[in-house]
């Protein structure tokens, strides 16, 4: 039986390797497969983290990720890529340099999740990674998504209510000429809200009932993989967000619990709790 070229559309992740698998590479690939579309993923460091505790972060060489990036960009038909977790200056600038060899009418769309703080308000990356991430990448992409803690860092002032929002993705956006969704999950006002500002200017809200009782993590990550996802179906950057909402919201509604041996309860998002995707 002869083999048919297939159609499907690829997505690449570049992340972390979360053991949990609710964050980082493993939850970008449970992101993709529940969207039809075929998953690759280029690691740029290992995690040992369950939900709220990481304990050890060690990094891919800076050359493994190139070689990764090189291999899967040459070899696929990769629509669009996704970036979470890039350690250090070196890694960004393997990213860059594999990117600035692949023609121009091959470059996948790249939605950067810019992962330098953590909900807590945390750094989780150091100065110099975090100067390559705005001056050599940022500015490659097609869309951010910067946490409120991110969006603060970046501003140099904080980013904690509803009204901060849009003023906040509008000063992203002209300064690195991307299109920005600053994401207010965590906001304490009644609605978990996003909002974007496109690289012309204009603005959009997307708004989910905010979901009690619930202690995940990977939220952004499944976020920009899901909007990946949808750009590499053919969606346009507003339905491609608006469907990513939905599909977030619903993997927070329907978690899955455990009781943790040591731990506590264990929740996890549930990345295939959206059916007719």
């Amino acid at each position: 039986m002869p083999v048919r070229l297939n159609t499907t559309p690829v997505a690449l992740s570049v992340a972390g390797s979360d053991c949990s698998c609710g964050a980082g590479a493993q939850a970008d690939l449970k992101t993709f497969s529940a969207h039809g579309v075929y998953g690759l993923t280029a690691l740029t460091c290992v995690v040992a983290e369950v939900p709220g505790k990481v304990t050890r972060i060690d990094a891919i060489e800076p050359g493994m990720l190139a070689e990764q990036l090189k291999l899967l960009l040459n070899a696929f038909p990769v629509a669009a890529m996704k970036t979470g977790m890039v350690p250090s200056r070196a890694h960004v600038e393997a990213i860059c340099s594999v990117l600035d060899r692949i023609p121009a009418d091959r470059l996948p769309m790249i939605v950067v999740d810019p992962v330098m703080v953590a909900t807590s308000g945390d750094r989780l990356i150091d100065n110099a990674a975090f100067d390559a991430l705005q001056t050599e990448l940022f500015t490659r992409a097609l869309l951010l998504t910067p946490n409120m803690g991110e969006a603060s860092a970046l501003l140099g002032h904080k980013v904690n209510t509803v009204a901060d929002l849009e003023p906040a993705a509008r000063s992203l956006a002209e300064r690195f000429q991307a299109a920005v969704l600053v994401k207010g999950g965590h906001l304490t006002e009644g609605v978990a809200r996003d909002v974007l500002v496109t690289r012309t200017g204009e603005a959009c809200h997307f708004d989910a009932g905010f979901v009690q009782d619930r202690d995940t993590h990977g939220t952004g990550c499944t976020l920009s993989a899901a909007i990946a996802s949808n750009l590499a179906k053919g969606a346009s950057l507003e339905q491609s967000i608006r469907n990513a909402k939905r599909y977030v919201h619903r993997a927070i509604e329907h978690i899955m619990r455990w009781d943790g041996v040591g731990a506590g309860k264990m929740d996890a998002l549930n990345h295939f709790a959206t059916p007719g995707l």
